[in-house]
């Protein structure tokens, strides 16, 4: 017979982890209306194709590209 302790256990690491799935499925956040590098609009298609995005498209691939 399962000890009552354990069952709770259990339980919260379920939950935990389905917190955790439902976190990680959330968008990054809001996007900026405007590129943290070259200040720049960032177009509303960008921020909704990926939201939390913080460059615009060709800063993003500069430093993609300083990354390599």
């Amino acid at each position: 017979m399962t000890d009552i302790f354990d069952r709770a256990q259990e339980l919260e690491q379920l939950q935990r982890d389905a917190a955790l799935a439902n976190r990680s499925q959330m968008p990054a956040g809001p996007s900026y209306s405007h590129c943290e590098d070259c200040g720049d609009d960032i177009p509303a298609a960008r921020q909704l194709a990926a939201p939390g995005c913080h460059r615009c498209i060709a800063c993003q691939q500069a430093h993609e590209r300083g990354r390599a």
